[in-house]
């Protein structure tokens, strides 16, 4: 395992480390906040980017049995890397063809609208069985999710329910990362009065901040992401949630340019006095935005050295004439994710969130899980 880590490292240009022991600590702490509803997890775009097939299983060994993905190919990929026991929610649905597929399967599709729930009506019909489904009801969101008239309408409608066995029925708070909005409550009294229309089942309304917003909001199942990645959706959340991962770039090259020279596409840095830079082997094409040219920085033992020039496809550069000459080699790594600077904190650089900075992070890293505190490059491949 060491070796191959040691080999992975030496071809890539960044190493990311994910920290299983600290996802799985953010889900127990979410558990003991909301108990005694159930916790499941939302794994969907590959865990946020940090890697479903390893993330899922730690989660399963801390007793989750819930899995949201959003598509049915991930799903069926997901599928091959849980017991029976686990299951798995397509939160997209099947899509219009692929439901005898999603059956086949086992999944569980979410019902977003009534041609989702008439097609998966129809697959039971067919194959004379009763199928398992999760219908979202759109409660002020407007994304996805039946309309409180198609609710009303399927009430009225028995027979689906001989059919469909509803196992969840939920819906998505669009301002739960901002605690007290009135829209909040809004939707949680909507989603009892329309869930109060259908058939008993399990409900299910609050995401990664709606878990820490009351018990009101819990339900029988809250479907945490972010936070089980370490980020808060709202501010303090964060300093609650275990820190998962941290990402290192090596170092490609150091120079000193001189006062006039300009630096990146475009030139659109210039310097003005005596400058050390180094150039590292991480860019936008590894996910790291380009936006945070001129903006971000990169760390050299807790130095900050701001990146300068626009940030390339493969590659960007750093202003390190903070550090003494010779303190950083070709060779050497920086920290972009980590102790010295939070994932929140690179999202507010580029001007972005922290769900779309994980989920950009490219195949091109090195990546190791660890099972413990996440550490230093040089201190996983040691």
């Amino acid at each position: 395992m060491v070796r191959e880590r040691c080999d992975a490292w030496a071809h890539a240009g960044g190493l990311l480390t994910i920290d299983l022991a600290a996802i799985r600590a953010n889900y127990a702490l979410i558990a003991a906040e909301v108990a005694p509803a159930r916790v499941a997890a939302v794994v969907k775009a590959d865990a946020y980017g940090l890697g479903a097939a390893q993330v899922a299983p730690a989660l399963l060994d801390e007793g989750c049995r819930d899995f949201f993905v959003a598509h049915l190919a991930e799903g069926l990929q997901l599928k091959s890397c849980l017991p029976e026991a686990a299951r798995i929610h397509v939160l997209n649905g099947a899509p219009p063809g692929a439901e005898a597929s999603c059956a086949a399967a086992g999944l569980l599709p979410v019902l977003n609208s009534w041609e989702q729930a008439m097609a998966w009506r129809d697959l039971a019909a067919g194959q004379q069985r009763r199928l398992q489904a999760v219908l979202q009801i759109d409660t002020g969101m407007s994304r996805l999710g039946l309309s409180a008239e198609d609710v009303t309408r399927l009430a009225d409608v028995p027979a689906f329910f001989d059919q469909v066995e509803i196992t969840l029925v939920m819906s998505h708070l669009a301002c739960a990362d901002t605690p007290g909005a009135a829209a909040n409550q809004k939707q949680l009294e909507r989603f009892e009065a329309l869930a109060g229309l259908l058939p008993p089942a399990p409900r299910s309304l609050a995401n990664s901040a709606g878990s820490f917003a009351g018990s009101a909001f819990h339900g029988d199942l809250v479907r945490p992401g972010l936070a089980l990645y370490g980020a808060g959706p709202f501010e303090g959340l964060a300093s609650r949630m275990q820190p998962v991962l941290r990402l290192d770039a090596r170092v490609i090259q150091v120079r000193t340019i001189q006062p006039g020279t300009g630096v990146g596409y475009g030139l659109t840095f210039t310097a003005t006095r005596v400058t050390h830079i180094a150039t590292v082997a991480v860019g936008y094409g590894d996910g790291w935005p380009r936006r945070l040219g001129g903006r971000g920085a990169a760390y050299f033992k807790g130095v900050r050295l701001p990146i300068i020039g626009r940030v390339s496809m493969d590659s960007m550069t750093l202003d390190v004439t903070a550090l003494a000459d010779g303190e950083l080699s070709p060779g050497d790594v920086v920290e972009l994710i980590g102790p010295h600077q939070t994932l929140e904190a690179v999202a507010a650089d580029a001007d972005t969130v922290a769900y779309e900075i994980l989920t950009s992070l490219g195949g091109r890293y090195a990546r190791t899980y660890a099972g413990e505190a996440v550490r230093s490059p040089l201190e996983v491949i040691a």
